[in-house]
C-alpha cells in the first residue's frame, strides 16, 4: 500500500492513447470498461501498475463511472532485482502444495502469519488472511525478494 497518491497528468502523462492506429482499444480504457461491466468495486494489484492508476480514474470520472478502491502491493523480485514473471523466465509456482505458496506469499506480503499455519489447508490460510490482513504494512514498500530463486 502506498498511502495517498497525487498525480497530475497534464504534467506527468500529458495525453494518452485510448484506442490505437491499428484501431485496437488500448488497456487504459479496455480495463476500465471491463472494471465497470463486471462490478469491480476493490483492485488489487502490483506496484509496477500503480503509474496506469490515475489515467483509468480519469477516465473513470469522464465517462461518469464508479470509482473502485485501489491498492498497490510491493512486487515480488528475484536476486537481481528483476520482477518475477514469464519474461524474465521465473520458475512456475509449484502447486502441489498451495498451502505452503500462500503461508510463504503472506510472508512476503508482511502479514506475518503464525508459524502454526505453515500445514494448515488453504481454506484456513485464506480466511486468517482475509481476518487479519494490514495493508499498513505494506506502506512504502515497491517490491520484496523471493526466497530461494535466482
Amino acid at each position: 500500500m502506498q498511502g495517498l497518491i497525487s498525480h497530475n497528468l497534464v504534467e506527468q502523462d500529458g495525453d494518452f492513447v485510448v484506442k490505437r492506429k491499428d484501431l485496437i482499444i488500448a488497456y487504459q480504457f479496455a480495463v476500465v470498461i471491463d472494471d465497470d461491466r463486471q462490478h469491480v468495486n476493490h483492485i488489487v494489484r502490483g506496484f509496477d501498475l500503480l503509474d496506469a492508476t490515475p489515467k483509468q480514474i480519469y477516465l473513470q470520472q469522464l465517462l461518469g463511472l464508479p470509482t473502485p478502491d485501489y491498492m498497490h502491493v510491493p512486487v515480488i523480485v528475484d536476486e537481481q532485482g528483476y520482477k518475477l514473471s514469464k519474461q524474465t523466465q521465473a520458475m512456475a509456482v509449484d502447486l502441489t502444495a498451495p498451502h505452503r505458496v500462500i503461508f510463504v506469499l503472506l510472508g512476503l506480503l508482511k502479514q506475518n502469519p503464525p508459524i502454526e499455519l505453515q500445514q494448515a489447508p488453504v481454506t484456513e490460510l485464506l480466511s486468517w488472511a482475509i481476518e487479519h490482513w494490514n495493508p499498513d504494512l505494506l506502506k512504502n514498500t515497491h517490491a520484496v525478494r523471493a526466497m530461494g530463486r535466482g
